[in-house]
């Protein structure tokens, strides 16, 4: 059997659960719905929290983004689709993305691919090329970053 809680007593775990890291209102709303929370209560919960600045959607997506890029070596395009999962405006993404420099966005990808280049089992050069070209798109880089680093390498 669960536990209810008074409204006082979810405002002060969400505020918790945002203070220990960086959430978007579809997270907190997802954990509102595990605790089976009313919708006029999660309505007036993430509302505070937006207002109080526990939740801050353009803070959320640039350390998402930084996080994404820098440790999980994801690609422009996977980094936005993941935000679009979590039903991130799409002038927050924009916007947050723009944080990536071009020349790191392009060096990261090039150690990728060497990394990758290094475990590869090819016949012929443009198998090799299709491969290392295919293992970019799974990261989600762009066509036209992938062909400029194909080309340096």
């Amino acid at each position: 059997m669960k536990k209810e809680y008074s409204f006082e007593e979810l405002l002060h775990k969400v505020a918790s659960y945002c203070s220990i890291s960086e959430h978007c209102i579809s997270e907190v709303d997802e954990k509102l719905q595990k605790w089976e929370v009313s919708f006029a209560d999660r309505e007036k919960i993430i509302n505070r929290m937006v207002s109080e600045d526990f939740i801050n959607e353009e803070r959320y997506a640039k350390a998402f983004v930084k996080d994404k890029f820098r440790f999980n070596k994801w690609g422009k395009i996977k980094i936005s689709l993941a935000l679009k999962a979590k039903r991130v405006d799409d002038v927050v993404i924009s916007e947050a993305l723009s944080i990536i420099d071009e020349g790191e966005y392009e060096e990261m990808l090039s150690a990728i691919l060497k990394t990758k280049l290094s475990s590869l089992k090819y016949n012929f050069e443009y198998e090799k090329q299709g491969k290392l070209y295919r293992f970019a798109q799974s990261r989600g880089f762009e066509n036209n970053v992938i062909e400029c680093v194909l080309r340096n390498m």
